[in-house]
Parts: C-alpha cells; sequence; structure tokens
C-alpha cells in the first residue's frame, strides 16, 4: 500500500506492554522481549514497559498477593501509562489479559495481540473444568470489554481468530493473523549435551523416551497424557515390545498425577524434570523419540515448534490450533480417548523418526524475518490511525 511504503520512511516509535513481573509468565515475557528487539532491529525505537511491582512485593503468597499486586496493575500503571503514551506513535499491548490498559493511550494509536481466550470463555462457563472465581468473573468481563472495542488486533493462530468472532467486535476493527515464530533459537543439541544429560537424568545410551512439555494447567491435559502413556505400556507389552520411559518436564507433578504413577506401577518408567532452563529443554526435545502434547486447547502451542526445531516428532491433538501449528509434521490422535490413542502411538512409534523431515519443513512457515516482517506492517497500519482507530489524514 502506497500509503504504508510512505509512512515506512520514518522510525515508528512503539510503546510495548509487557506483563506484571510478579504473575511468573514466561512465555508472554518472551513474546514481548522478542517484539522490542526485533523491532529495533528493523530501526524503530521500541520500549517495554511492564507494570512495576511495589505494592506486589509486601506480601507475594495467596489472596492478599493477589489484591495487592492489583493495586500495583490497575491503579498505579495506568497512571504511568498514560504519562509514557505521549512520547509514542503506537502502543501496543502484548497479552490480552491487559486489555483494560488501552483506554491510556494518551490519544497515540493502539493495538494488541489476542493469544488466547480460554479464561474469558471460561468465566462465560464454556470451559467447566476451569473454575472462576466472582472477582476472576468480573474480570474477564472486563478484559473482554476493552478486547471488544481494540482498534486493531493480532490474533497468534486461525483458531484464536475464529474464537474472536464470538466476541461481537466492533465493526470497524481490524484483525489480523500473524503466526508465532520461535521465541527462543531451538535446535538440535550436540552429542555431548545429550550425552550430559542422559547421564544426568540415569537414561541408558540407547535408552528411549517420549516428552510432554507443559504445566499442571487442565488444557494442558498433562494428567491425560500420563494416562495415554499408561495404555501405551500395558499395549506394548501385550505386544512384546520395548518400553520407552516418560519424562515430564515442567510444574511439579500434581497429586492426581502421583497416584496415577504409583497405582499403576509406573513409579520406574515416568520421570520428572521441573522447569529445566532453555539449553535442559534443548537437549530434551534432541534425544526424545517423540514430543507427547495432547493438549484439549491452545491458543498456539509453541512447544510443538520447540520439538520440530530440534529434531524431535510430534505426537498431537487431532484439533486445533495444534493441527493449525503442527502441519504434516505430526501424528494426530485423539487427545480424550486414551485407548485409542495408545493403539495409534503403538502403530507408529518405530517409524516416528519419518515425520522429522516433515517437522523441518514445517518450520518454514515460521520464519521469524518473514513474520516479523508481518508485525512491522501491521504496526505502521497501526500507528497511522488516531486514538480510535480511524486512518489519519
Amino acid at each position: 500500500m502506497a500509503w504504508v511504503d510512505w509512512y515506512a520512511r520514518y522510525v515508528m516509535r512503539i510503546l510495548l506492554v509487557g506483563n506484571y513481573p510478579l504473575d511468573d509468565q514466561p512465555s508472554m515475557s518472551r513474546y514481548a522481549e522478542m517484539l522490542r528487539r526485533e523491532m529495533m532491529h528493523r530501526g524503530h525505537a521500541a520500549e517495554l514497559v511492564l507494570p512495576g511491582a511495589f505494592f506486589g512485593l509486601l506480601h507475594r503468597e495467596g489472596p492478599m498477593g493477589k489484591w495487592l499486586g492489583y493495586i500495583d496493575k490497575y491503579l498505579l500503571f495506568p497512571w504511568v501509562l498514560r504519562r509514557l503514551a505521549k512520547g509514542f506513535d503506537l502502543v501496543h499491548i502484548c497479552d490480552h489479559s491487559n486489555s483494560m490498559y488501552l483506554p491510556h493511550t494518551a490519544g497515540s494509536a493502539k493495538s494488541i495481540t489476542c493469544h488466547d481466550l480460554l479464561a474469558v470463555f471460561s468465566a462465560e462457563g464454556r470451559y467447566p473444568q476451569q473454575h472462576i472465581s466472582a472477582t476472576g468473573r468480573v474480570q474477564q468481563r472486563w478484559i473482554r470489554k476493552h478486547l471488544r472495542a481494540a482498534p486493531q488486533v493480532v490474533c497468534v493462530s486461525s483458531f484464536t481468530a475464529e474464537q474472536f468472532e464470538h466476541l461481537g467486535a466492533r465493526a470497524d476493527q481490524v484483525r489480523k493473523v500473524i503466526l508465532n515464530p520461535l521465541n527462543y533459537d531451538y535446535s538440535p543439541a550436540t552429542p555431548e549435551d545429550v550425552s550430559a544429560l542422559r547421564m544426568e537424568m540415569g537414561l541408558g545410551a540407547s535408552e528411549g523416551y517420549l516428552l510432554h512439555v507443559g504445566g499442571d494447567i487442565w488444557y494442558k491435559n498433562r494428567a491425560g497424557a500420563v494416562r495415554i502413556y499408561g495404555c501405551l505400556v500395558e499395549e506394548l507389552k501385550r505386544r512384546g515390545r520395548r518400553v520407552p520411559k516418560l519424562i515430564l518436564a515442567g510444574t511439579a507433578w500434581s497429586g492426581e498425577i502421583r497416584r496415577y504413577v504409583a497405582e499403576h506401577g509406573l513409579s520406574g518408567l515416568v520421570m520428572e524434570r521441573v522447569k529445566p532452563p532453555n539449553e535442559t529443554l534443548r537437549a530434551l526435545y534432541t534425544a526424545a523419540q517423540a514430543l507427547l502434547f495432547p493438549s484439549l486447547y491452545e491458543g498456539f502451542g509453541w512447544p510443538l515448534l520447540e520439538a520440530q526445531s530440534c529434531g524431535c516428532p510430534v505426537i498431537t491433538s487431532n484439533r486445533p490450533p495444534m493441527t493449525e501449528v503442527a502441519g504434516a509434521g505430526a501424528l494426530l490422535i485423539d487427545p480424550e480417548s486414551e485407548q485409542e490413542a495408545a493403539q495409534t502411538i503403538a502403530e507408529h512409534l518405530e517409524r516416528l523418526g519419518d515425520l522429522r523431515e516433515a517437522g523441518f519443513r514445517n518450520l518454514k512457515r515460521f520464519d521469524r524475518d518473514e513474520l516479523m516482517r508481518r508485525y512491522e506492517e501491521f504496526f505502521l497500519a497501526a500507528a497511522s490511525t488516531d486514538a480510535s482507530g480511524r486512518r489519519r489524514g
């Protein structure tokens, strides 16, 4: 577009708004930092601001910590944001859960990224697995209200964009799908790093394992992954085949998982790796027979790309956005039909290596330079509007 070409001759001043540091959201932090770094690399003046942790530091645990954090996020930070925003062409909110900051951009153009609508829809009763408190429901209605009114929105997957349709957003809202690139440079680990990992984990040089990466949140279906694995163990033993181990990387096990492992005689087969750093995770991906990722819901699903980048075959759910992200480089299963999923894995386990090249080919769709070019184009268009989203001049 000619007006974009004209505007591109000028350096944009972009204020990126990240997440409250005490909320401990590493994926969102890496995403916001990636946008800042990449826009700076393209010659723009990009700055990342976070709500300051002041009252939240007084008491970080329990309901008291949550309410003190609300003071930092919802009373103090809007005042700070209004003051800062005056010096920028565009204010971009990096996480949809902070949509309530959109009215505080001091007349600057504004936009937001929507990663998923799980919490918003859970508050409306669409996902009864997730309990939302009364205050949480109020908060999600607040988030929904400002998302609907946002003039410019990036959705990280087509699935998220389709869900956005159910919000009843303003008719002139500009909504664009831009897939996430990797926010860390994953690639196959060296043989030395893999050997060191195996030694540390007590794994033999040729001992196979499946890997699950994620937290203990219901939609990650972590307990479901363990149940699928339990069915797989039975299926492989019935067929007289060698049984791989299962490594759960992420948060500590829930009580449900510990009970299942103990009751089904899996104590020597299921292993735990709590919050591994990126380099350890890279070695875990590289040495795994496959990533087992049977999520029930995702906004995107970064572990799928992380695994493929390390040459790790992917086993994931036969539903979007997992199908959209993993592409042809994955074995698809029904995450809620555990016995059937185990049978499918058992049938393909020895041939999962065939998915490696398909995974590498799939990654071409997630080229960081190309996706950041699309972000730059989106930001240029957004910055050319006024605070209400109308094109200037």
